[in-house]
């Protein structure tokens, strides 16, 4: 195991995800698409889906152990759509976030971070937000991956 350095775990908040069924493909993701057109009437909604498939698409090519998810108030503008997603199995769930934070200086933070993430990966499962030093950390009783 490489060694870390020091970092906290704060814990901010939960929030209401919903999360991919445990089987999938990426041909799920594209067929999800044009499900979900017919809920999205304007250029503003259809740029937010396009968004919300590639990060699912990005997420099942990068073959990770956690879930996907997303917060239930980012998919809001699905609208009945969120209805077609619980038909097709979607589970809306809880999630603890939390903000991971190194207690001591270091020269290259993004390595460390990664060292850090390793680490609790082989703890519980959870997703990191992009572009944030926050994780999204999923339940036990509902992840078996």
């Amino acid at each position: 195991m490489q060694e870390t350095k020091k970092f906290q775990l704060n814990y901010l908040n939960p929030e209401q995800h919903i999360m991919l069924p445990n089987t999938t493909s990426i041909i799920l993701v594209q067929n999800l698409y044009d499900i979900l057109f017919q809920y999205v009437i304007d250029p503003e909604k259809e740029a937010q889906l396009k968004y919300f498939i590639e990060k699912l698409e990005s997420h099942i090519k990068s073959k990770p152990r956690a879930p996907f998810s997303m917060p239930v108030s980012e998919l809001e503008f699905l609208g009945e759509g969120m209805q077609e997603l619980k038909l097709l199995n979607w589970l809306e769930s809880p999630v603890s976030v939390f903000e991971v934070i190194l207690s001591e200086e270091c020269e290259n933070v993004e390595e460390e971070m990664d060292k850090i993430y390793d680490l609790l990966a082989d703890l519980f499962t959870f997703n990191k937000k992009p572009n944030s030093n926050l994780i999204y950390v999923y339940s036990n009783r509902l992840t078996i991956y």
